[in-house]
């Protein structure tokens, strides 16, 4: 076990915030956090898997403590996200990584296998969907409205429903047997990072575009049965957002795959991060990473 650092490095004209530890020269795990937290939701796990491997986690442009200077003029899309996130690659000089995916996380993941097929070793999903029906109804009813109309009328209804606190806490402690386990400080930290100025529009504009997302499953379905990537998901199985069959869907296009479902909700990291670290440090092993 490591001491996990923080540090700040510009890629793509973006000071992109990340955490890390472990040795340089150990195999690379890179985790994606997703929608509305940052790299500080893996804060527990990255000391569990940094005794042996090197664990980098981003904060992506909108998200944690990651900056964009404003004559930058970032549009925020999931394309951008990607080719950021690949320039932070490129700057830390990683070739090569195991990849671990969230909610977000996971369409920025994919669409870097699209770019770079052979770079992924290994793909642990924690509820990282790439399949129509790990979409779960309740939730992406009313934003899949939005992506049909585009409207103002629909936007401030997401605002509305969304971006506020009562629903920041309610992703992370709903489906959770043990809602008094989690850190009050992670859904805190999150929701007073969307009240920055400008941060609701960020979010509404990718809201909007993830549904650019779904068009290109069939592609990212694809990259997984031609690739052969070994895929780990370990799925917090009370999710309402991404939901349990999602998992079951990789079956169809992944040969080499473990699913294992965790009694909780969405962040299931906030109360299973021993169970997760074990399950892919022994995925890991097997695959001899």
């Amino acid at each position: 076990m490591t001491d996990t650092q923080t540090s700040t490095i510009t890629a793509d004209g973006v000071d992109i915030f990340y955490r890390s530890a472990g040795s340089t020269s150990d195999p690379v795990i890179l985790l994606l956090h997703g929608f509305p937290s940052s790299s500080h939701m893996f804060r527990n796990l990255i000391p569990l898997l940094s005794k042996q491997y090197r664990v980098i986690a981003p904060d992506f442009p909108g998200f944690g403590f990651t900056t964009v200077p404003a004559d930058r003029k970032y549009e925020y899309t999931f394309e951008n996200l990607t080719r950021t996130t690949e320039a932070f690659l490129d700057a830390l000089k990683i070739k090569n990584f195991a990849v671990y995916i969230f909610d977000y996380g996971a369409p920025v993941a994919f669409r870097l296998a699209l770019s770079r097929p052979k770079a992924i070793t290994a793909i642990v999903t924690q509820n990282g969907n790439a399949y129509e029906e790990g979409l779960g109804k309740d939730f992406w009813a009313p934003v899949q409205t939005y992506w049909k109309s585009g409207s103002k009328e629909d936007r401030d209804k997401i605002e509305s429903a969304v971006l506020n606190f009562d629903a920041t806490k309610w992703q992370y402690t709903f489906g959770s047997p043990h809602p008094g386990s989690i850190s009050p400080e992670s859904y805190h930290l999150d929701s007073a990072l969307l009240e920055r100025p400008g941060n609701h529009g960020i979010q509404l504009d990718l809201l909007y575009d993830y549904g650019t997302n779904v068009p290109l499953y069939p592609r990212f379905q694809q990259y997984l049965e031609t690739s052969g990537v070994p895929v780990l998901a370990a799925w917090g199985k009370n999710d309402p957002i991404f939901i349990a069959p999602g998992a079951e869907a990789y079956k169809k296009h992944v040969k080499d795959i473990k699913i294992h479902y965790l009694d909780a909700g969405h962040f299931a990291l906030e109360t299973n991060e021993v169970e997760v670290s074990k399950l892919i440090a022994d995925f890991l092993k097997e695959h001899g990473i």
